[in-house]
């Protein structure tokens, strides 16, 4: 079973995160964190990710509204940049981060407001090269 986890989650990571994240994150694996990105692959990316009753969308949704929220700015950011692999548009970004000011109050949106528009900048100046 723990295979079949790990590798239905390697593929849902490599397809909401892509290629070249993943290929960094196994590059800069080490003895200290082995354990602990093998239990992400297997329970987050293959136990949860990899079931039928959300869309990759809603899920992507979920975790930037979750991110923000709990104030995790370089999971937030990534999960941004994922979000184009979902199907999850800036649009929707917007919304979860205004449910995220009446929720989780205005300052943790007002962060995550400057995040996104960073992240958004990053993207557009990478894909005009």
């Amino acid at each position: 079973m723990t295979d079949h986890r790990f590798d239905a989650g390697m593929k849902v990571r490599r397809k909401v995160l892509g290629d070249a994240h993943v290929d960094r994150a196994e590059a800069n694996k080490s003895e200290i964190d082995a354990d602990f990105q093998r239990y992400i692959v297997e329970n987050a990316w293959g136990a949860v990710w990899t079931r039928d009753s959300l869309s990759l969308r809603e899920r992507s949704m979920l975790t930037i509204c979750m991110m923000a929220s709990l104030g995790h700015q370089e999971e937030l950011a990534m999960h941004i940049r994922a979000a184009r692999n979902t199907g999850a548009t800036r649009q929707d970004i917007i919304e979860v981060l205004l449910q995220v000011a009446v929720y989780a109050g205005v300052p943790t949106a007002n962060t995550a407001f400057a995040i996104a528009k960073k992240t958004f900048l990053e993207l557009d100046s990478n894909a005009e090269k």
